[in-house]
């Protein structure tokens, strides 16, 4: 079979390329066109149609400044999918791209899969309707959206999530403690990881506060992820004279060797929950971001432990809750201050990893594909 797969941002980028193994495992004969990164490019032979590189452009002022090139983009992709002729078009997460040629695809008469279904539940929810009519067999990885989607009369497959999965895959390889602490030079002491984000503005706004916050706590060595596009001098000028190692590129590895971390909201949230580390949740935007966002959003939660769950499993601090002195009072009881209340962060995670399907969320949507 004739797969034509779109990733637009790296995390598209891991689930698609694990997906592909997943195909062609089951069938080895299956070709690909795809657009993505170098995860996806390291399981087909090809290089890619577009590189997430290339692809990402967030918030609305740089989505205006390059819109001539994403309208170049559409166009020419719905041409390279004609040119193909795949037997499925398989649309991974990215909707303000995605969406658009589901739309065109699905009156081209080409066959029409959605791999991680855009979170309209959050906001803009109608957009169920038109999902409906463009996209033949969605593939949902939280379990409420199958009953979401019940809301719109579409029958949705709920596969689980596949950051089960690629931790899974992370931990058989990952190097040992003393490896890591080796190779970047850091002491034998709890690592409080912080995980600000991975865009400039967001990351100005929240890891003053993270690193004020972290400085009280002596017991921690503090490791700052650090997003690839982003380089150390960025992170050094915000931190100043505050004690921090920064480390970039190597989430899962700080994650892994973590006790306890401080996470702005996200995929992040859920992605340090898998690792079992206790954590706060930070989130702090512009005033006018943050207004506007209240109003449309319409969900209990911002971090997806939470929304998953349906409860307050872990803390979230959220605009003008995200203090020093907050995130400090947070961090005496996952530090150990309260060991049952970390306790039970811990086992809140085990049964979050049971919601979510245990895994072999990529092995189901690879043979629910080629079913066909």
């Amino acid at each position: 079979m004739k797969f034509y797969i779109i990733a637009g941002e790296a995390s598209g980028d891991l689930h698609a390329s694990n997906l592909m193994k997943a195909l062609l495992k089951q069938a080895p004969d299956t070709d690909f066109r795809y657009w993505g990164g170098d995860r996806m490019a390291a399981v087909w032979k090809d290089e890619p149609v577009k590189h997430i590189k290339d692809l990402a452009f967030m918030g609305f002022a740089e989505v205006l400044a390059n819109l001539k090139t994403i309208l170049g983009n559409i166009k020419f992709c719905k041409q390279d999918i004609l040119n193909y002729a795949p037997d499925i078009l398989v649309l991974v997460d990215y909707p303000g791209f995605n969406l658009r040629i589901a739309k065109w695809a699905k009156r081209q008469g080409i066959e029409v899969h959605y791999y991680i279904s855009p979170q309209i539940w959050a906001w803009k929810q109608n957009r169920g309707y038109k999902i409906k009519k463009s996209v033949d067999e969605m593939y949902c990885i939280l379990p409420f959206e199958k009953e979401f989607y019940k809301k719109f009369d579409m029958e949705v497959h709920y596969v689980g999530h596949p950051l089960i999965d690629a931790i899974q895959e992370f931990r058989e390889t990952a190097i040992s403690r003393d490896k890591f602490l080796g190779e970047f030079a850091l002491e034998d002491k709890p690592i409080l990881a912080l995980l600000p984000g991975s865009r400039r503005q967001e990351i100005k706004k929240k890891l003053p506060i993270m690193l004020e916050a972290a400085s009280a706590l002596d017991q921690y060595q503090v490791v700052v992820a650090g997003a690839p596009n982003l380089p150390s001098a960025f992170y050094l000028e915000i931190a100043g004279t505050q004690p921090m190692k920064w480390i970039s590129n190597r989430t899962y590895d700080i994650l892994n060797h973590a006790d306890t971390a401080m996470v702005t909201s996200g995929t992040a949230t859920l992605e340090t929950a898998l690792f079992k580390v206790p954590q706060v949740v930070c989130y702090k935007g512009s005033v006018i971001s943050y207004q506007i966002a209240k109003r449309l959003v319409k969900v209990d939660y911002i971090s997806l432990v939470n929304l998953i769950m349906n409860r307050p499993v872990v803390a979230e601090l959220i605009q003008a809750e995200l203090t020093v002195k907050n995130l400090q009072e947070e961090f005496k009881k996952i530090g150990g201050a309260d060991p049952q209340y970390r306790e039970e962060m811990i086992r809140s995670y085990n049964k979050l990893e049971e919601v979510l399907g245990g895994g072999g969320a990529t092995e189901k949507v690879a043979s629910l594909l080629l079913k066909g």
